[in-house]
C-alpha cells in the first residue's frame, strides 16, 4: 500500500502568485493532490541509483541505433536522421533534462521503465518548485524530498559550457553566449515551464531571452527574435516530431543552422531517439537481464499482459492494455494513432487503500535529481494528478 500523508493545499490564488495557473482540470478538479506519497530514504536512493543506470544503457542503446541506421525502426523521421547525426557526434549539444516515468519503487514493487520523456519532458514547475513550497507552507522540513532539480538543470546548463569539466570553471570559460527560450503562444503551462527553464539558464549566469516560436525567426545563418538579434543557443518546448509534421521545411533549415554550426539547439536532436517508444524493445534486447527494463516488442507479445502503446504519444493517448486471451480491457484515444506500435509487458502500479494508482517521475539533469509522482487509472492520461512527496 501507497504511504500518503494529507497536507493543507495550497489555494489557486498563491498558486497564480507562483505563476501556475492550470491548477483546475476540465472537469473542476484540482491537478495537485492534497496528499504527499510518503517515501524513505532508501527509495529514494533507489530511484536515484535505477535511474542514472537506465540513461546509461539509453546511450548505449542509442550508439547502437545510430551505428547500425535504426531510424526507421523506432519511427524516427526520415527528414530528422540528418539532424540527429550531427546532434550526437558532438557534446556540445547536451542534454538540458528529461524525465523517466517509472513503475514501483514504493510498496515493495521493483522499479520498472515505462519511458522516457527526454525531449520536452513537463511537470517541470510541479517538481522543481510546488513540492518545495508544499511543504513550506505546512510547516514542514523543505529538504525532507529528493529533489534537486532546480539546482541540476541550472547547473547543466553550465555544462554547455564546460561539458564533463567542473561547472565551478563556467564563468571564466563564458563568453557572452545567448540561449533564446521558446514556447508557442496560448499555452500557460508550456510558456511557463519554459520561462522556468529560462530562469534557471540566468540563474547559471547566461543571457537569456523569450520569444513565442511562432515569432521565432530561422535562416541558414542563425535563429533570432522578433527584433532580429541572433543566439547561439535556442531551447524549444516543441516535440521534435511535430516540427517534421507541422513544419517540414524548418527541419531542414535547423538542419542546415546546425551542419553551419550557427547554433545549438536544446533539447538536443538525438533526444528524439530516447523518447521514441520504440527505445524500449532495443534497450531490453541488449540489456534482457537488466532488472528495469520490462519485455518490449514490435509485434504483440505472445502468452501475457501488455500494453500497446505509439512510439511517439503523450499523456497516455492511444494506449491499449490487452489481456493474455487478447482482449482489450482498457484504451483511450488521441491523436498519435498513425504511428508505429509496441508492445510492453504489463506490470501493476502502486496502489493506495482506495486502489488509486501512483507512476513515479524520476527528473534527470546530468544524474536522477529529484522525484514526484501522479496518480490516476490504469492509463496515465491528461486527467491524472500531479502528487508531491517527502522523505519519512
Amino acid at each position: 500500500m501507497v504511504n500518503l500523508q494529507k497536507v493543507t493545499p495550497l489555494d489557486d490564488e498563491t498558486l497564480e502568485e507562483l505563476g501556475f495557473s492550470w491548477h483546475t482540470d476540465n472537469d473542476g478538479s484540482k491537478y495537485i493532490s492534497d496528499e504527499l506519497v510518503k517515501i524513505s530514504t532508501d527509495e529514494a536512493e533507489a530511484y536515484y541509483s535505477a535511474t542514472n543506470e537506465i540513461y546509461d544503457m539509453y546511450v548505449e542503446a542509442a550508439e547502437y541505433v545510430i551505428e547500425n541506421n535504426l531510424f526507421f525502426d523506432l519511427g524516427i523521421p526520415f527528414n530528422l536522421v540528418d539532424v540527429i547525426k550531427k546532434s550526437w557526434e558532438n557534446d556540445v549539444h547536451w542534454h538540458i533534462y528529461g524525465r523517466f516515468d517509472l513503475a514501483g519503487g514504493i510498496d515493495g514493487k521493483a522499479i520498472k521503465l515505462i519511458e522516457f520523456n527526454a525531449d520536452t519532458p513537463t511537470s517541470l514547475f510541479e517538481s522543481a518548485l510546488l513540492q518545495w513550497a508544499i511543504l513550506k507552507h505546512n510547516n514542514m522540513d523543505e529538504d525532507s524530498q529528493f529533489n534537486t532539480i532546480y539546482e541540476s538543470i541550472s547547473n547543466n546548463f553550465k555544462r554547455l559550457v564546460t561539458l564533463f569539466d567542473d561547472v565551478e570553471l563556467f564563468d571564466e570559460r563564458y563568453d557572452g553566449w545567448k540561449i533564446l527560450f521558446s514556447s508557442i503562444s496560448n499555452n500557460d503551462e508550456e510558456e511557463a515551464t519554459t520561462r522556468l527553464l529560462q530562469q534557471m539558464a540566468t540563474d547559471a549566469g547566461f543571457n537569456t531571452a523569450f520569444e513565442y516560436l511562432e515569432n521565432t525567426h530561422f535562416d541558414e545563418d542563425g535563429i533570432y527574435d522578433s527584433n532580429e538579434n541572433s543566439y547561439e543557443y535556442w531551447f524549444k518546448l516543441y516535440p521534435w516530431e511535430d516540427i517534421t509534421v507541422d513544419e517540414p521545411e524548418l527541419a531542414t533549415t535547423l538542419t542546415n543552422i546546425m551542419q553551419n554550426q550557427k547554433a545549438i539547439i536544446l533539447n538536443p536532436a538525438y533526444t528524439l531517439l530516447f523518447q521514441s517508444k520504440g527505445m524500449l524493445k532495443i534497450l531490453h534486447d541488449m540489456f534482457p537481464n537488466s532488472p528495469y527494463l520490462l519485455k518490449t516488442s514490435f509485434e504483440p507479445l505472445k502468452g501475457i499482459k501488455q500494453v500497446e502503446k505509439s512510439v511517439f504519444g503523450r499523456e497516455g493517448a492511444n494506449t491499449k492494455i490487452i489481456e493474455i486471451n487478447g482482449n482489450v480491457v482498457e484504451q483511450t484515444d488521441g491523436p498519435y494513432d498513425n504511428y508505429k506500435k509496441v508492445y510492453q509487458e504489463y506490470v501493476e502500479f502502486a496502489k493506495d487503500s482506495s486502489g488509486t494508482k501512483y507512476q513515479a517521475g524520476v527528473f534527470f539533469a546530468y544524474e536522477a535529481c529529484g522525484v514526484s509522482f501522479r496518480k490516476g487509472s490504469e492509463i496515465m492520461d491528461n486527467m491524472s494528478k500531479f502528487v508531491g512527496h517527502v522523505i519519512a
